[in-house]
């Protein structure tokens, strides 16, 4: 048995659950498409926003290490990239592993796991101990991701992925609003209750998951056991040509939508002279429009093919980034992360929901895998990157690059995207 929607022999096929209310359905209502959404997309959001309300350990990573242990800046910030070369390593093995035994046992054992391994945290004291459980943490919580994101695909239709994805990364959103702020207070306090706060709400999502029926997750989703009807595809990610061009595509953007962690600030403080609080109300801003807007957005143009969601999306986030080339003006700084926020809600529920298209069905949790790798490469990428350009030849420069970035980006999902295969399922049938 596999992670399907489909019913089994002695399943028999149930509706969607949907909202007990007539206005679900209404035009009235911009949150309409979401009524016909199965539980489990629902039980996922729940388990993302529980998750992500606690997440505060690492924003405030850095500072607890050079507070709290003593380590020196460039120690401390070691840390943090060893984070980040973890996810880049065990994002793929979590895709895989979901296509193996199921994205289910992946997501209980990621957020369990990786629960204990905060509560722990505090325990280690030297550089090698701090660094064992630094890659513990990271490779258990990024397990998480492309488990998730290949979860959604097997239980949400073709045509209601794109609102799925969006409701996903409302919950992770909304959750991040709160973390960090939370975390702020509690550092102040104590670093071992922000520990515990976390590993806490780690596993309490990871309850959710373990204690809740998923009904659409009828067994293990093995490749041996879909081989006499596994759909026709490529024999490896690396022999899919066009979904390499993509990745590419996704990597070049994510570069340039990192630099707001980077280059942006930088700019704002040293360049313009605008305060770090306007930068803050920047994080409010974005935030804001997106637990406002993206499901909506992602509703109304739920009839969009993938491809001009993403070409669309990557040209906003071009001329989003590469306006402040020429915009010096803190209202000018507000209209350009209007745009790319645009670019950011219509992009990213466009990248899952065409990877869900034309991943063979026993290897969408590579295909997912592979994505969030290419991400995570852009977060290490992107920034050093940014703020070296920034401090070799200035803000022009810098901005200008991320606007060629970003139309890059969009000549590569023309190219990749239009082109691809047609959708397995589709191929399959009629072969």
């Amino acid at each position: 048995m596999g992670l399907t929607t489909e019913p089994t022999e002695h399943e028999p096929r149930r509706p969607p659950t949907r909202w007990p209310s007539s206005f679900a359905d209404s035009r009235l209502n911009p949150w309409r498409g979401l009524g016909g959404l199965p539980r489990e997309v629902w039980l996922l959001f729940a388990t993302n926003l529980i998750n992500r309300a606690g997440m505060m350990v690492l924003p405030f990573l850095v500072l607890y290490l050079t507070r709290e242990l003593g380590f020196s800046p460039s120690r401390a910030g070691l840390m943090l990239a060893l984070y980040g070369a973890s996810a880049i390593v065990f994002g793929p093995i979590g895709g895989r592993l979901s296509d193996r035994i199921g994205a289910l046992p992946v997501m209980r054992v990621s957020l369990i796991a990786s629960g204990l391994m905060l509560l722990l945290f505090p325990v280690a004291k030297s550089f090698v101990a701090v660094a064992t459980m630094t890659v513990l943490w990271a490779g258990f919580a990024e397990l998480f991701r492309p488990a998730s994101l290949a979860a959604i695909t097997h239980v949400v239709p073709p045509e209601q992925r794109r609102q799925a994805f969006a409701l996903n990364r409302l919950a992770i959103n909304l959750g991040m609003s709160i973390g960090p702020a939370l975390g702020g207070f509690l550092a102040t306090v104590s670093f071992r209750a922000m520990f515990a706060v976390d590993a806490v709400t780690t596993l309490l999502a990871g309850a959710v998951l373990a204690l809740t029926p998923w009904l659409a997750f009828s067994g293990i989703n093995s490749e041996a056991e879909n081989r006499h009807d596994a759909p026709i595809g490529p024999a490896t990610i690396f022999h899919d040509r066009l979904f390499l061009i993509f990745l590419g595509g996704v990597f070049v953007v994510g570069v340039v939508f990192f630099q707001h962690e980077s280059a942006l600030p930088l700019y704002l403080v040293q360049y313009l002279s605008l305060s770090p609080a306007f930068y803050g109300m920047l994080f409010t801003i974005n935030t804001l429009l997106i637990v406002a807007l993206e499901v909506p957005l992602n509703t109304a143009t739920a009839h969009w093919s993938n491809a001009r969601s993403l070409i669309i999306g990557s040209m906003l986030f071009a001329i989003g980034f590469g306006a402040l080339a020429v915009i010096a003006s803190p209202a000018g700084v507000i209209a350009t992360v209007v745009v790319w926020t645009f670019g950011e809600m219509l992009l990213f529920p466009a990248f899952a929901a065409h990877m869900s298209e034309i991943a063979p069905e026993n290897r969408r949790g590579a295909y997912m895998g592979a994505y969030t790798m290419a991400l995570s490469i852009a977060l290490t990428v992107g920034p050093w990157m940014g703020t070296q350009l920034l401090a070799m030849f200035g803000p022009v420069v810098v901005w200008s690059v991320m606007f060629v970035l970003g139309a890059l980006a969009a000549a590569l999902m023309a190219y990749a995207v239009p082109r691809a295969r047609a959708p397995l399922a589709a191929v399959a049938a009629g072969s």
